[in-house]
């Protein structure tokens, strides 16, 4: 096992534990995403100070799909842009940290999680580093039941238009939302090609494979392409404990004792 999966399994556990000692928590888009959030922030990719936040040369990452606002909580407590004991606050009453990101939590960019805006203003992000001629690169994390909303396919087709090989989006594929299977909800396939005939670079990978994670963003920064670049993760909602997988109830579920237990077991 690699240093970055065992990282993941370390996180994925924190997860599960923040959300059952808070009583509420969106945990199944929390553990499917957090394979690609390790990968972003421990493997390299992201240039950030977790001593300076606002660090002027830092990449943005845009975390758009909010309410698994944990995921990048716990990721941000491990590098240290806060103490991991302010996760123990985490959904109760008087703590930065709510259920969906927030600007006054360190490393955070911008609230989201009301769905549809994020790439919009990733894509505002990307513009203004070119307006500036700054080199920092810009991140933005969706759901696949995002790419519902009509605001999406607008920034995508601006960031197009517009050359900016300085952004990177990604949609967490795990094709299930908090009702059903996506493509019994309102079908979004093929999902590839319609992100191409906007005019997108678009690369397929396994979400939860470090290695093909960090493969694909091989030359992040010099990018010869005038697109900007969408990663397609094909990942597992619940991913690494075995009840939770691929299963609609834990889109917002709370562990109890038996829960914790087993998860524990899992991935300890």
């Amino acid at each position: 096992m690699t240093k970055l999966e065992q990282k993941s399994r370390q996180l994925r556990l924190e997860i599960i534990e923040t959300i059952a000692s808070a009583g509420k928590g969106h945990i199944g888009g929390a553990l499917s995403c957090i394979d690609l959030l390790v990968s972003l922030f421990h493997g390299n990719i992201l240039r950030f100070d977790s001593e300076r936040p606002n660090w002027e040369e830092r990449d943005r990452f845009i975390f758009s799909k909010g309410h698994a606002g944990i995921a990048l909580f716990v990721v941000l407590a491990d590098l240290g842009f806060f103490s991991k004991e302010e996760l123990n606050s985490f959904n109760k009453g008087g703590s930065f940290l709510a259920e969906h990101p927030d600007k006054r939590v360190p490393g955070i960019e911008v609230v989201s999680g009301s769905l549809g805006h994020g790439l919009n203003i990733g894509v505002g992000m990307a513009l203004a580093a070119k307006l500036d001629k700054k080199d920092y690169r810009t991140v933005v994390l969706l759901g696949d039941g995002e790419c519902w909303e009509g605001s999406v396919w607008e920034a995508a087709m601006f960031a197009s238009h517009h050359e900016l090989n300085n952004l990177t989006a990604i949609v967490d594929r795990n094709k299930l939302c908090v009702l059903d299977n996506t493509e019994n909800v309102n079908r979004l396939e093929p999902l590839d090609d319609k992100w191409r005939s906007f005019g997108w670079d678009v690369i397929e990978i396994d979400g939860h494979n470090t290695n093909q994670i960090i493969n694909v963003f091989d030359g992040f920064r010099t990018r010869t392409s005038k697109s900007p670049k969408l990663i397609l993760a094909a990942t597992v909602k619940g991913k690494g404990v075995s009840f939770m997988e691929n299963e609609i109830k834990w889109h917002h579920g709370v562990p109890k004792a038996e829960h914790l237990e087993i998860a524990r077991k899992e991935l300890e």
